[in-house]
């Protein structure tokens, strides 16, 4: 689904989406990835939520958000309370949402020039 163009003026802007892909600035990313609004991590090694731990948390802390937002496929699908601590004992904010109201959600912080990170859970289309 294309997304309304914004006046957007970070380096990054999600373009489009849909089930197993995110396009930012019209490329297409089809593995899971961290995002701010001027780095782009992908591939990251999260293909569920089950993959969350330390390591692969660790480049979301790095780039030091006031809030991420953790996309988790198609569904809202919130991870082990663990997981919310990690977050919690930063003072980072998660906000777990489904990857379309992520995508919605990311453009329009961005837009605020809000210090948000999307981490992105994509799932590969099963053959």
């Amino acid at each position: 689904m294309p997304l309304a163009e914004d006046i957007i003026t970070s380096s990054h802007r999600i373009t489009a989406y849909d089930r197993g892909t995110i396009s930012v600035n019209e490329e297409i990313y089809s593995q899971s990835l961290v995002m701010t609004a001027d780095s782009i991590l992908c591939p990251w090694p999260v293909s569920s939520l089950e993959y969350l731990d330390a390591d692969s948390l660790a480049p979301i802390f790095e780039s030091n958000p006031t809030v991420v937002l953790l996309g988790t496929g198609e569904r809202q699908v919130f991870p082990d309370a663990r997981i919310f601590a990690q977050f919690g004992e930063r003072g980072i904010g998660l906000e777990v949402m489904d990857n379309g109201a992520l995508c919605r959600t990311f453009n329009i912080l961005v837009a605020e020039d809000r210090d948000v990170t999307a981490a992105i859970i994509l799932t590969p289309p099963s053959t």
